[in-house]
């Protein structure tokens, strides 16, 4: 695979054709059919996709969005750099899923968007939220940054819970790049006809710049790797999901909590709770064994979020922040080395 990636970014090279070329058109076709959406469009990044989707609908400074307090920093940073304010809600201490009796308590008259995280690879079932977002014409953004690939228990793939979905394809991620990119996905034509201007400082032609935009493009060079990988990404996700199923089978560890997460997520990332972290990181570290966190921290309680934030019991979302680890479980890893994790 690596020796096919390699030889057609010396195409792209030789043909000069760096920015929004055929490569990209040919992945955005290839991901929209990989996510049953209509409609696909690149951009540079994740946290472009999310802000690209925000600002895709019009918003007014008064008008709010409600997020879960256990996300990437990068979902409130979209609500706040398009002038919206921010209203965050807990998260089910199960698998780390938005709260919707929550959302729905939360829910006024300045609601005009919410945006669920599937965090970890897990897509939940959202069929009261969707329901209730018809009814009162909110906007449902779906977080999918780390749900390539997943399904719900509705059996609904990521990329189809809401009215728009965006993806980050970080090189760490199930299907990432040789560098950053990202992409939005929609049903809605009004939608994808919007945010294919934004992306290019409001322009679709050339010099026709109907629109105020930024530049948010994904590289053709980064095209390239996503076509390939994208013909193995099944391959990777059921790897990660035979890991998963490993651990949920032999980890019986009193001290140690799963989630609740069921082998129809993808398994970006496997996380665990455990209430000694510091002791418990100390003796990974002893053993060699690799451990990461996601998150460390709640939206409410970071810095750069205390002062638009109105919202103040988050009981759940702090105990993942504060108990939580991410251990292996890359899909290169062989049966000894998960048994070796499972034993330590």
């Amino acid at each position: 695979l690596f020796n096919k990636i390699i030889r057609d970014i010396k195409k792209i090279i030789k043909k000069s054709n760096f920015i929004l070329g055929d490569e990209v058109k040919k992945f955005e076709n290839n991901f929209a059919k990989f996510t049953k959406t209509k409609y696909c469009v690149g951009c540079a990044n994740g946290s472009d996709a999310l802000y690209l989707a925000i600002k895709s609908l019009n918003l007014k400074s008064s008008d709010e969005i409600i997020i879960p307090d256990m996300t990437y920093v990068a979902t409130a940073s979209a609500v706040v750099n398009n002038r919206c304010k921010l209203r965050i809600a807990d998260v089910n201490l199960e698998n780390a899923s938005i709260k919707q009796d929550e959302v729905i308590r939360k829910i006024n008259k300045n609601t005009k968007a919410i945006i669920i995280v599937n965090l970890w690879g897990f897509t939940a079932s959202y069929k009261k939220l969707k329901k209730i977002c018809k009814q009162k014409n909110i906007f449902l953004i779906e977080d999918a940054a780390q749900s390539i690939g997943s399904y719900n228990s509705d059996g609904i793939n990521s990329g189809n819970i809401g009215d728009i979905a965006c993806f980050s394809f970080f090189p760490g991620k199930n299907l990432g790049a040789y560098g950053d990119g990202g992409a939005v996905v929609t049903n809605k034509k009004y939608i994808y006809e919007k945010i294919l201007k934004l992306r290019t400082h409001g322009a679709k032609k050339k010099f026709k710049h109907n629109l105020v935009g930024v530049n948010s493009r994904l590289h053709s060079m980064q095209a390239v790797v996503l076509n390939h990988k994208l013909t193995r990404i099944n391959l990777i996700n059921n790897k990660k999901r035979n890991i998963a199923n490993f651990y949920y089978q032999n980890l019986k560890n009193k001290k140690i909590k799963l989630f609740k997460i069921p082998e129809n997520s993808c398994f970006h990332q496997f996380v665990i709770l455990v209430k000694g972290r510091k002791k418990f990181l100390s003796y990974l570290k002893k053993n060699k064994i690799p451990y990461g966190f996601h998150y460390p921290y709640t939206i409410h309680k970071t810095k750069a979020f205390k002062s638009y934030c109105v919202d103040k019991n988050f009981t759940n979302s702090l105990i993942i922040a504060n108990q939580s680890v991410s251990i292996p479980i890359d899909p290169l890893l062989n049966k000894k080395q998960i048994k070796f994790v499972v034993k330590k």
